[in-house]
């Protein structure tokens, strides 16, 4: 007898999208994991990549990964499966270099203890000859928080006034 993390609902055309787009399957990723169209953009790669994971689509992931996209696809004993349950971008700068982009999102999943995880990354694409491909990640986890300048004695008082610092809110 499987448990429910175990098992995955069938995804259809009309069913919603994994990756969260808004969208059914069949106007989504499935294209793109049918190979029928290409990601416009990293995002959009990345969104299929989720998706890829949530249905279990290895072939998808071993072709749009750059470093396994130029060798033959050899399917690996089945592991233990991870229960995808949603994905959130946080963001995506397009074009950070000529066909270089990045996106940030953060993809939650169920845990043995039945609770909901989050792994967070930012992570790097590349676009070679028109097609994208994850590159690597650049950070695992949240951005890092930058600490607050203190304004100085005689700095333009940061709340706005337009008054020195030591005569608003320095005092």
């Amino acid at each position: 007898m499987s448990s429910p993390t175990t098992t995955r609902p069938p995804v259809v055309s009309a069913s919603p999208c994994p990756c969260g787009s808004g969208r059914t399957f069949g106007e989504c990723c499935e294209p793109l994991l049918k190979q029928t169209r290409t990601a416009a953009n990293a995002e959009e790669l990345m969104r299929s990549r989720f998706t890829a994971h949530c249905v279990g689509d290895h072939r998808h992931l071993h072709r749009t990964y750059l470093e396994t996209s130029r060798h033959p696809f050899v399917e690996e004993p089945a592991g233990e499966e991870v229960q995808w349950t949603r994905l959130v971008i946080r963001s995506h700068e397009p074009e950070v270099k000529p066909d270089l982009s990045h996106v940030d999102f953060t993809a939650y999943f169920a845990g043995n203890d039945e609770a909901e995880h989050p792994m967070h990354e930012k992570s790097e694409f590349r676009r070679i000859e028109g097609q994208w491909f994850f590159v690597r990640p650049l950070r695992e986890g949240p951005a890092p928080v930058r600490a607050a300048v203190k304004a100085g004695r005689n700095d333009p008082c940061p709340c706005g006034s337009g008054k020195k610092f030591k005569h608003c809110c320095g005092r």
